[in-house]
């Protein structure tokens, strides 16, 4: 077994390396996110009246319980911060476990890399220990960041510790989930499906748990999470059961992972079709694209029949607290409180996408570095011509992404209101006016693309950066300046208030100029 981890210690390091972007990235935005919610909860919620308030409107809708969980301990701030956050972020820190493992086990095999280092005094098995090694310090990073951001806004440390851990070891436990999904599939595409798959279903046993039969709570490693208890009567010792379970499935990754070659998986590969039948590159960037367009589609049509069926219960929830009712009235319009949900809502919802439309285009930076565009390129097909099939898929993904869920949201808020006929036009078009800001990104995801290709992860980063500017400008009241860096900040706040096309169309030709700027210089530099 020793020869087998030899040179682990060095991939460990050329890993942290390649990821000291990424991680520090996550370990940022998720830390920023518990300490500006507990923060956000400590003044909008400031009296124990209002909390215990704000916890009953929670326990009494199953849209609420299903998406977050029941709250422990609704008389204190920190029992509302773990509520709010305990499952979401152990959710993102089981994605983010996954990615990094994928990343540096079954994606770096695809792409030849771990063939050209095993040729070195490396063991067969030290890539994927150094992946396990390095998701596991990722955790643990956003755990204590967590943990330190917690306690620096003023929450118990017992309580605040109890939820760094909680992510941390939901984090280890999808770190050892992708080092199984990694031995699987010969595709770093199907095994990172594999592995997110198994965080979607998670989370949804843990969503019919807290709505349903409380024993299905064990079923998931995220409810384990929330069985943890932050700021609630800790139990420490469900960290034994998240700690046991991650190492026996690291186990099995390591036993599978010695059972089959280099490069090969699991899994027997679906052979293609005897004939061909590629018309042209849209034809096949809509055999690329078209597994994650459906995934985003139909994942997004579920989350809008949750908004919408929580929409008409949010004056429960948010209660009498007059704080809470002008910062959501600030991110969603001032014309109604159902409505400026709605318009929130919409507007997250359009962020995330952006996610997609980032992704989508990146696409290209995938495709040219692991030299599949050369032979695309060596026929009669140009670089525009290329390039455009797969941004085709971003511009044309994000129409498709955003009308699933505004139908699923509009559909689910006018079937609980009985006006389906009015309700749900007014939440599709909330939705939809999304869909230029989307562009905005995608355009300068092109952009880095085409002028300064080593750089096309800064697409993430500014992705977080407008997250931050949209969630926490409000709470923070940050000077209109900064908000207006983002162009979700310019999307008219439908439902509710009057719809203007001026930004939508100023927000589209911003896209169109990106674009433009990207699509100009890949077309005069080296292709890789």
């Amino acid at each position: 077994m020793r020869e087998a981890l030899l040179g682990a210690g060095e991939l460990v390091k050329l890993a942290l390396r390649r990821d000291r972007i990424m991680i520090p990235a996550w370990v940022y935005a998720l830390t920023a996110t518990a300490a500006s919610t507990a923060y956000s909860f400590a003044h909008l919620y400031d009296t124990p009246q209002s909390r215990l308030e704000f916890a009953a409107g929670v326990a009494s809708n199953a849209s609420t319980l299903a998406m977050y969980g029941p709250v422990h301990d609704p008389s204190t701030v920190g029992g509302l911060t773990a509520w709010r956050l305990v499952a979401i972020g152990a959710t993102l820190v089981g994605v983010m476990s996954v990615l990094v493992v994928m990343r540096h086990t079954r994606a770096d095999e695809e792409a030849g890399r771990l063939e050209l280092i095993s040729a070195g005094v490396v063991g067969r098995q030290a890539a994927l220990a150094a992946g396990v090694i390095v998701a596991a310090i990722a955790s643990v990073a956003v755990g204590l960041g967590a943990a330190v951001g917690l306690i620096a806004v003023g929450m118990p440390a017992a309580g605040s510790i109890a939820f760094g851990l909680a992510w941390c070891t939901t984090g280890l436990f999808f770190a050892a989930v992708g080092a199984v999904a990694a031995q699987l599939s010969e595709s770093a595409r199907t095994a990172n499906g594999i592995g997110i798959g198994v965080v979607a279903v998670a989370y949804l046993i843990r969503a019919a748990a807290d709505v349903g039969p409380s024993w299905l709570s064990w079923a998931s490693p995220i409810d384990w999470a929330q069985q943890l208890r932050p700021f609630a009567g800790e139990r420490w010792w469900v960290l034994a059961v998240a700690i046991a379970a991650s190492a026996l499935i690291v186990w099995g990754g390591f036993v599978l992972a010695a059972r089959r070659d280099l490069g090969a998986g699991l899994l027997p590969p679906r052979p293609g079709p005897a004939r061909g039948d590629l018309r042209g590159p849209v034809a096949l960037a809509w055999r690329l694209h078209r597994g994650t367009l459906l995934a985003w589609t139909v994942g997004f049509a579920v989350y809008g029949v949750a908004i919408g069926g929580l929409a008409d219960g949010v004056t429960a929830i948010v209660g009498t607290s007059d704080s809470t009712r002008r910062i959501l009235t600030e991110m969603g319009g001032e014309k109604g409180l159902v409505d400026a949900f709605l318009a929130a809502a919409m507007g997250i919802l359009g962020l995330v996408v952006a996610g997609y439309a980032v992704q989508a285009v990146l696409r290209l930076r995938v495709e040219a570095t692991a030299l599949r565009a050369e032979p695309v390129l060596a026929t009669r097909i140009g670089r525009i011509r290329w390039a455009w099939s797969h941004v085709l898929f971003a511009v044309a993904g994000s129409i498709a992404i955003l009308t699933a869920a505004g139908l699923g949201a509009g559909l689910a808020h006018g079937l609980r209101s009985h006006d389906v006929a009015r309700q749900l036009p007014r939440v599709l078009g909330a939705a939809l006016v999304q869909v230029p800001a989307t562009w905005v990104l995608a355009g300068v995801t092109l952009a880095l693309f085409g002028l300064a290709p080593r750089f096309t992860a800064v697409a993430w980063g500014v992705l977080g950066a407008w997250l931050l500017l949209g969630q926490l400008g409000p709470v923070l009241k940050l000077a209109q300046w900064a908000m207006d860096l983002s162009p979700f900040t310019h999307v008219p706040k439908l439902p509710g208030s009057a719809l203007s096309p001026a930004p939508l169309v100023g927000l589209t030709v911003v896209a169109a100029l990106a674009a433009a700027a990207g699509l100009g210089g890949f077309r005069h530099r080296d292709i890789g």
